[in-house]
């Protein structure tokens, strides 16, 4: 059987944790940053645990992390 191409995008915006989550980062921090308050920008630094509706689909986009 012929390997799974892994989708560029996909594995420089996400991680697998042990169990098997997916790790992502927040959107909005890149630009128009003035506007926006310390705490909120503290706060988007942080990663999250992406939605287990997604979770099925990036791992299909990373199959080998």
């Amino acid at each position: 059987m012929p390997k799974i191409k892994t989708h560029s995008g996909a594995k420089k915006r996400f991680k697998l944790t042990k169990k098997g989550l997916v790790k992502r980062a927040h959107a909005f921090k890149s630009h128009i940053l003035n506007k926006k308050t310390t705490k909120r920008k503290r706060n988007l630094r942080k990663t999250v645990i992406a939605d287990v509706t997604n979770t099925a689909k990036v791992k299909k986009m990373i199959p080998y992390k």
